[in-house]
């Protein structure tokens, strides 16, 4: 276990979504896809605007047309005036009247023959032609298109507002509106040798059947991206919004209280992010049922380990009510103060050993000098005596800077255990032995005793909680078997290990190695 040392907190504030939040992965990935969809429907807007410039261009070229078929009439003989219009009228599929000044039409090249502008009645268009009016309709609504006036026919060439304006010496020209929406274009132009006006009339409905053309193909596009982008949209919505609904239901039945009932997917075929999540999650659900199941251990030995000296203390508790011989009454007594001090070391043993995870997820870490740690501990062993005339005995280079990244009195708590640990077992005279190497970035350090040393099959059964193998001089029930587990848990919230093997010297003892990173590294 690592602990989180000296780092600030961090609450998701930074990935906080906002209204957005509150909306499922799935429509989120259906809005992103439709607003690119949506981006692709402004074509229509530019086709509107290439409508309009393109009739902007026609009707200036309609405007430079009348001009100079004003000038051809005006010098044109009066006896070639007609055929003059109806060759013009012909030549450029247009309609040519000619308004005198009171604005009487004087020649209509309809009346000539040439019946080349005939606007289509809508009623008589097949279903094609309708659908295709229903669509321009109701695009132009959406773009908001400007309408051009309806074209009625007008009696009158003073009703024509070209023709008025053409009078006065101006060429003018108007876009209107069919009944089929084709665009119809009039312009005018007064001739210039006489009061007579010439207004030129084009149905342009190659202007409508391009810009149809243009909105059949980009709607058509528009159809095949958008199925695309549903699809798209959905297989998405399958590979990443339905893994994270089975994490999250697997998730919250782990919440529930069954976690050992769920397996959560660890979706091993997935390479991507949601692959790593989902090991993620699994291997943390495996963490929390090992947690679990150390918890529930953990409880079950303290019930067992309570019950021992409880029993013994109920039992001395009610000999003494009936017992009284003097000498017998002095035994029991010392035997519920020994169950006492007993169940009073267990139980501080216990209340460390249960809260040492969590004070160790809070630990500040600081640089620690080991080397002055261990000689400080063994000078004031030395002045206080040593059991069974121990000798301790610590070996390493005074040049060498032993400073470790940790929590000094938990690493100390770690060294005191291994030191008692060593000098219990040891035989009189003994010696203990402590040695200190650096290599690869990694503080070594060696405890050596010269006891029995454990045996190669309880190696790992030593760090459990509760397992106690003591001396044999020693009395029963002065440890709680909690000393090397506590050990263990610190050495690895500090990133090292911890183990026991034998001696390199092949002598009777036993070596414990702690490896714990230097500072820095």
């Amino acid at each position: 276990m690592a602990p989180d040392t000296d780092s600030r907190r961090n609450d998701g504030s930074d990935l906080t979504l906002r209204w957005s939040g509150r909306v499922s992965l799935t429509r989120r990935i259906l809005a992103v896809n439709i607003f690119a969809l949506l981006l692709l429907a402004g074509g229509f807007f530019y086709l509107d605007s290439y409508r309009a410039r393109v009739l902007d261009n026609r009707t200036e070229q309609l405007l430079d047309e009348v001009r100079l078929m004003a000038e051809a009439l005006g010098v044109a003989p009066a006896h070639y005036r007609d055929p003059l219009i109806r060759k013009l009228a012909r030549s450029n599929g247009a309609r040519l009247r000619l308004y005198g000044p009171d604005g009487a039409l004087i020649v209509d090249s309809r009346t000539l023959g040439e019946r080349n502008v005939v606007l289509r009645d809508p009623d008589k268009d097949g279903w094609g032609q309708r659908i295709a009016r229903l669509l321009d309709a109701g695009i132009d609504t959406v773009v908001r298109a400007k309408r051009a006036p309806l074209y009625r026919e007008q009696n009158s060439g003073t009703a024509w507002n070209d023709v008025r304006t053409a009078g006065g010496g101006h060429a003018s020209a108007t876009v209107w509106r069919a009944p089929d929406r084709t665009p119809v274009i009039t312009a005018a132009a007064r001739l210039p040798t006489g009061p007579d006006v010439l207004m030129i009339t084009v149905n342009a409905r190659d202007v409508t059947q391009t810009v149809r053309v243009e909105r059949f193909r980009l709607s058509v596009v528009l159809l095949v991206v958008t199925l695309v982008s549903i699809f798209l949209s959905l297989f998405l919505a399958r590979t990443i919004v339905r893994p994270l609904r089975r994490l999250a239901r697997a998730a919250v039945r782990v919440r529930l209280g069954r976690a050992r009932e769920v397996v959560v997917p660890r979706l091993p075929e997935r390479g991507d992010e949601i692959g790593m999540l989902a090991r993620a999650l699994s291997d943390m659900s495996l963490a929390l049922r090992a947690r679990i199941d150390a918890t529930e251990a953990f409880a079950a030995d303290v019930t067992h380990e309570l019950k021992n000296p409880l029993a013994s203390l109920r039992s001395a508790v009610e000999g003494l009510g009936s017992v009284r011989d003097t000498a017998l009454q002095e035994r029991l007594l010392a035997i519920v103060r020994d169950d006492v001090h007993r169940l009073d070391r267990l139980i501080s043993d216990i209340s460390d050993a249960s809260r040492l995870d969590a004070q160790l997820s809070r630990a500040k870490f600081e640089p620690v000098d080991v080397g002055a740690m261990l000689e400080a501990i063994l000078e004031q062993r030395a002045d206080r005596g040593i059991d069974h005339d121990v000798r301790l005995r610590f070996d390493h280079q005074s040049d060498q800077d032993l400073i470790v990244s940790g929590e000094g009195a938990r690493l100390e708590r770690v060294f005191e255990n291994l030191i008692d640990n060593a000098v219990s077992f040891s035989p009189d005279n003994g010696i203990v032995s402590i040695a200190a190497r650096v290599s690869d970035g990694k503080l070594d350090l060696r405890f050596e005793d010269e006891g029995p040393g454990v045996p190669e099959d309880a190696r790992e059964a030593i760090f459990r909680r509760f397992h106690s193998i003591r001396p044999a001089r020693e009395d029963f029930g002065r440890h709680s078997g909690l000393g090397l587990a506590i050990a263990r848990t610190i050495v690895e919230a500090h990133g090292g290990t911890i183990h026991v093997e034998s001696r390199e010297d092949r002598l009777s003892g036993a070596r414990f190695v702690v490896r714990l990173p230097l500072a820095g590294h």
